[in-house]
């Protein structure tokens, strides 16, 4: 009788689980990712990172909301540059590691592709999805023929699978999410946070420094839920789910919706990295009373009731 197994397949990616930490939580230093990793993780993702520094927004930046939290940190992060000794020292640790990464134009994205890819990264995350203007494209994620023409352009210079982070702020997510498909990209991680604010009515002004914030967390579940499913029957490269993974059951969701892994985020900022392990023997307790073997064997499976 074969064993069962939680390993998966990314396109070409092998992982020992289909968890990962999303972009940003954790993502920001070598030893921060390692427990992550050692927490249960499959792999772990960078904080999203950019062709030089930049110090985001001013605070407050979080807030906690009914079913979630708000953030509007403005993309902090040290630069592509001063983050290849820490993939290095993961690689050398035997950590797997995605990169997240921006740009404010088509060649911003190459260059910041190519250095990180260099650099022995196992995957990239094109981060598509903040609400960023790009200059030569406008707001890049919530345009299919401007996600296919940087999917593309990053293709050119990847050394690994690229995977495309759509927003759920857009119109028909399906359209996007086949731009990145015909620019190349390898999978499709679904999806970044909402668009949303709070407001203190003492001081009677919004709480976040940037007014706006994109909402993450529980609320968010349903929604990515539906990106999920409405990609699933889009596209035929394999998908991420991210949004609301707090536990076993959320992850098995977004896998019979169709996903092949998920990325987990706030759930780890409130509970730990512990939450790796408790969502993967989640996933191999289901596995194991209803008679499957492998994570693959229920991707995608709710599409066929």
């Amino acid at each position: 009788m074969s064993q069962l197994s939680l390993a998966v397949d990314i396109a070409g990616l092998r992982l020992r689980n289909p968890t990962m930490n999303a972009a940003g939580v954790l993502g920001i230093s070598g030893p921060l990712l390692k427990r992550v990793y050692e927490g249960g993780a499959g792999a772990v993702v960078t904080k999203s990172l950019g062709p030089v520094p930049r110090e985001g927004h001013h605070n407050p930046t979080l807030v906690t909301v009914e079913g979630g939290v708000l953030n509007a940190m403005g993309l902090p992060n040290p630069g592509a540059d001063y983050f290849v000794d820490v993939i290095r020292w993961l690689k050398g640790e035997g950590v797997p590691v995605v990169a997240s990464f921006f740009g404010a134009t088509i060649e911003e994205f190459r260059d910041v592709a190519c250095t990180l890819s260099d650099a022995g990264v196992d995957a990239l995350e094109l981060n598509c999805s903040c609400p960023n203007v790009v200059e030569e494209m406008g707001m890049l994620g919530a345009d299919c023929l401007n996600t296919e023409a940087v999917t593309a352009a990053v293709k050119e210079v990847a050394k690994t699978p690229v995977f495309v982070k759509l927003s759920p702020n857009v119109t028909d997510i399906s359209e996007i999410a086949r731009g990145a498909e015909r620019g190349g990209a390898d999978a499709i991680t679904a999806c970044n946070t909402l668009i949303g604010m709070a407001v203190d009515v003492d001081m009677r002004r919004p709480i976040l420094a940037n007014t706006t914030g994109g909402l993450s967390g529980p609320a968010l579940k349903p929604v990515a839920l539906r990106c999920v499913w409405e990609i699933a029957k889009t596209v035929d490269i394999p998908i991420i789910g991210c949004g609301g993974v707090t536990n076993w059951r959320d992850a098995v969701e977004f896998l019979l919706c169709g996903a092949s892994a998920v990325e987990i985020g706030t759930a780890v900022m409130e509970r730990g990295v512990e939450v790796f392990g408790m969502v993967v023997e989640g996933i191999r307790s289901y596995l194991e009373v209803n008679g499957f073997k492998e994570v693959k064997d229920i991707v995608g499976l709710a599409h066929e009731t």
